[in-house]
């Protein structure tokens, strides 16, 4: 039975002869109408499958609304103006400060005012259809949908259901948080007023990232950060050079330094460190890691430990089962928007491909029906000013993998694309190569506008990549992409 698509962003699933008790059978049933599960549907509905796809909040999920577009949107202006004024001739017209109010309503544009109309048409182009609710797991191949009005529709799934229900902000157990309300990554990307003051606990991606954002509004930003530095998860220069541009713009970045506990006096929030000192802020970011968002949607209906990454093959099917599918954030494999595109889109095909009865081939040679790349050709950008950017293995994580490698170090400064972004230009660029079999295992830039060199690195590294075929690949000049023939200068020696 067809049963009618939603066509705006503010009406439930609903048909006029169909009870609650109703069950609809679908080929695929989609958990989550974020990218990751857009992409699947998109998949399965390219391969002839009926597909049902449930959204408990807005279509396009996290990275629409509170995640990649509104935080990008909040950087690019201050990364232009940073830019902006290391170029003379220039740099003295953009002396001045932001316009907050400007910032935050482009901001706006870029989430689509928190409205998902233009989603919800997207979902309807491709022939999906959208049940908007609360789904939960109820036994193998189904799924129940309680909608906002209390009505529950049953969907079962003829060959697949797939997880992408994402992740949730994580926050420590300190006392006294709850009567602070504190901000996450959510209520940062979101902010409709800047804070005079600011606290940001915590030292990745969305820590330094808001930090950047907050200080050139005009905020008084304090880090802290209880590692050695900013992002950890990268090369250590990455970090570093991020930190000391931080502080150059006046932020007070604290390593070694954790919270014990936080309070809310008069509306100023209090926060006491492990070593006793005593920081006031008008707010707290608390950007602390995530969690799955697997801890209601019924996985102890089948088997699985409610709240847990789910652990997939690289089809992206659950261990232990041959129905049920987990793409991006959930699977813990790599926490990027585009990586669980990436894994969406191999599921997507996947289970089209199993559901018209054709063989994958064996594994290792399962080419666009395998998820290989999410294991060691990650890409990431950090959008801060200076950008860092990486794919791959770090040295240090290289060396723990027991690869043979060496690292290759050159300064940006020395490449003379990088010298028309304008004075005092500070960046780097390492790559990391694996000694025995001659390709790259990872590279890392820093700087600006390094960001677009990443794809390249990308290509080398899950190309597998020769580095003597490498000196074939002649980059343009003057462009920052000719730091690759210092790179390879520099391990020729």
């Amino acid at each position: 039975m067809r049963v009618p698509r939603v066509a705006t962003a503010h009406t439930s699933h609903q048909t006029d002869f169909m009870t609650e008790t109703e069950t609809i059978a679908y080929d695929v049933v989609v958990l989550g109408a974020g990218p990751v599960g857009e992409n699947v549907a998109d998949r399965t509905r390219a391969a002839g499958l009926s597909t049902a796809i449930v959204e408990s909040e807005r279509v396009g999920g996290e990275c629409s609304y509170w995640a990649c577009m509104p935080s990008k949107a909040l950087l690019r202006p201050v990364v232009a103006r940073a830019e902006a004024r290391r170029v003379p001739g220039l740099g003295q017209a953009v002396r001045g400060p932001l316009d907050a109010a400007a910032v935050l309503a482009r901001r706006d544009e870029y989430a689509s005012h928190w409205h998902d109309d233009g989603q919800v048409v997207w979902v309807e182009s491709i022939g999906a259809d959208l049940y908007r609710g609360h789904g939960r797991l109820t036994g193998e191949r189904s799924v129940t949908v309680t909608a906002a009005d209390g009505k529950v529709t049953a969907l079962t799934a003829r060959h697949a259901v797939a997880v992408c229900t994402g992740t949730r902000a994580r926050l420590p157990e300190l006392p006294g948080l709850a009567d602070v309300r504190p901000w996450t990554s959510r209520e940062a990307t979101s902010a409709q007023e800047v804070p005079g003051r600011l606290l940001v606990v915590g030292g990745g991606v969305v820590a330094a990232e808001m930090a950047t954002v907050f200080q050139a509004l005009g905020s008084r930003v304090t880090v802290l950060v209880r590692g050695a530095g900013l992002l950890p998860r990268m090369e250590p220069f990455a970090g570093e050079l991020v930190a000391e541009a931080l502080t150059e713009a006046g932020a007070d970045i604290r390593t070694g330094t954790s919270v014990t506990s936080v309070s809310r006096d008069n509306g100023t929030v209090v926060a006491v460190t492990g070593t006793g000192d005593r920081l006031e802020a008008d707010e707290i970011l608390f950007a602390t890691g995530r969690a799955p968002r697997t801890d209601d949607i019924g996985l102890e209906t089948v088997g699985l430990q409610p709240g847990s990454w789910l652990t997939v093959d690289d089809t992206l099917r659950v261990d232990g089962t041959d129905w049920l599918y987990a793409c991006g954030d959930v699977n813990h494999r790599a926490l990027l928007t585009h990586q669980g595109k990436y894994q969406a889109r191999i599921a997507g095909d996947v289970i089209g491909a199993r559901a018209a009865g054709r063989a994958l081939p064996q594994p290792g040679a399962w080419g666009t029906y395998a998820a290989t790349a999410d294991h060691h050709a990650v890409p990431q950008v950090v959008f801060t000013d200076p950008e860092a950017a990486a794919v791959g293995l770090s040295l240090a994580e290289a060396e723990r993998a027991g690869h043979r490698v060496r690292a290759v170090d050159v300064h940006l400064s020395s490449v003379a694309g990088a010298q028309l972004y304008g004075d005092g230009y500070r960046g780097r660029a390492r790559m990391v190569v694996d000694l025995d079999e001659g390709i790259l295992r990872g590279v890392t830039f820093v700087g600006p506008g390094v960001g677009e060199l990443l794809h390249s690195a990308t290509v080398a590294v899950a190309g597998r990549v020769p580095v003597d075929r490498l000196w074939h690949a002649v980059p343009s000049f003057p462009t920052i992409s000719e730091v690759w023939l210092r790179l390879l200068e520099a391990y020729r020696g």
